[in-house]
C-alpha cells in the first residue's frame, strides 16, 4: 500500500485535536470533541485523549494477529481511561472523548470500524464511490435541536432553548437508542459500525474527519467521485486547501465560517 496523510488545525491558537496514524497494514483516525468546560475536567485536554487512545490503537493493530477490531478499540478506551482516571473528571459527560475510524488489511479484506461522524471512502473497482459513516450522532443532534425551529436566533430564548438541545443531546452520549464515542467506557467499543470488504473490488480508499468532509457536506464544493479525483490529483493536502480556501473565502461575512480541525489519509493499493 501507498499511504498519504494531511492534517490541519481549524484555529491557530488551539492545537489540533484530530489524530492520524499508521502501521503497515491499518490506520487510525480520531476526531477529538472540544466540547466547552473540558478543560476544568481534565488536565490533559482534548488532544492529549486522542495521542493517547490513537497511540494504543496503533498498538494494538500493530501486532497484526486479526484480532477483532472492537476488541482492540475496547483495550486502547480502558488504557487510556487509566491513564488519567485518578487526575481527571473522566466521568462526567463533557469530558475528553472522540470519534474513531479504525481500516485494515488482513487475509485478503478490508475490515473497518465506526464510531460516531468520520468517513471511509472506498475507491471501488469499476469507477464507483462508496462511503460509509456512523450517522447516530447526526441524527441524534438532528433530533434534538428540533425545538430550535422557528426560534430567533441572538435572543435570549433562542439561548435558552439551545442550552436544552445541548443537555438533551449530552444525555443520548454513549446510551442505547442515542449515539456512541470513544470515552471513558470500554462497552462503547462494541456499539462500532463494523464491516469488511474485499481487496481485490478496491482501487484504494480515504479515511477523512468531520471538517474534511466538509468539502463535500455542508460546503457543496464537490461530490465524493470528486474528492476521489482530487485525491489522485492532489493528494490529502488538496482536499484540505480547497476546505480552507472556502472558509477564508467566506470569513468576515454574515455567512462567515467557523474552521474545524480537517484530516485526510490516501491508501493505494499497489499491485
Amino acid at each position: 500500500m501507498h499511504v498519504t496523510m494531511a492534517t490541519s488545525a481549524g484555529r491557530a491558537d488551539r492545537p489540533n485535536e484530530d489524530f492520524v496514524g499508521a502501521v503497515p497494514d491499518a490506520i487510525v483516525l480520531l476526531d477529538g470533541a472540544g466540547i466547552p468546560g473540558a478543560e476544568r475536567l481534565c488536565a490533559h485536554g482534548v488532544a492529549w485523549y486522542t495521542r493517547r487512545l490513537g497511540g494504543a490503537l496503533l498498538g494494538g493493530l500493530s501486532r497484526a494477529d486479526g484480532r477483532d477490531l472492537a476488541a482492540i478499540l475496547a483495550d486502547a478506551i480502558a488504557a487510556t481511561a487509566s491513564a488519567h482516571r485518578t487526575t481527571c473528571d473522566i466521568v462526567d459527560p463533557s469530558s475528553p472523548q472522540a470519534t474513531v475510524l479504525m481500516v485494515r488489511v488482513h487475509r485478503g479484506r478490508l475490515d473497518h470500524l465506526l464510531l460516531a461522524d468520520s468517513y471511509l471512502m472506498l475507491d471501488q473497482v469499476g469507477g464507483d464511490v462508496r462511503v460509509l459513516t456512523d450517522e447516530r450522532e447526526v441524527v441524534a443532534r438532528r433530533e434534538c435541536s428540533a425545538p430550535l425551529a422557528g426560534v430567533a436566533p441572538a435572543t435570549e430564548e433562542y439561548d435558552r432553548v439551545r442550552a436544552l438541545c445541548a443537555t438533551a443531546l449530552r444525555a443520548r452520549r454513549n446510551q442505547p437508542g442515542g449515539y456512541w464515542i470513544a470515552k471513558d467506557d470500554p462497552r462503547a467499543a462494541w456499539e462500532a459500525v463494523t464491516g469488511s470488504v474485499a481487496l481485490d473490488g478496491l482501487n484504494g480508499f480515504a479515511v477523512l474527519s468531520n471538517g474534511a468532509s466538509r468539502i463535500v457536506s455542508p460546503y457543496g464544493l464537490t461530490d465524493w467521485p470528486g474528492v476521489r479525483d482530487l485525491l489522485a490529483a492532489d493528494g490529502p493536502s488538496g482536499v484540505i486547501r480547497r476546505v480552507r480556501a472556502f472558509e477564508a473565502e467566506a470569513s468576515g461575512g454574515t455567512d462567515a465560517l467557523v474552521p474545524d480541525d480537517a484530516t485526510v489519509a490516501h491508501y493505494r493499493l499497489m499491485p
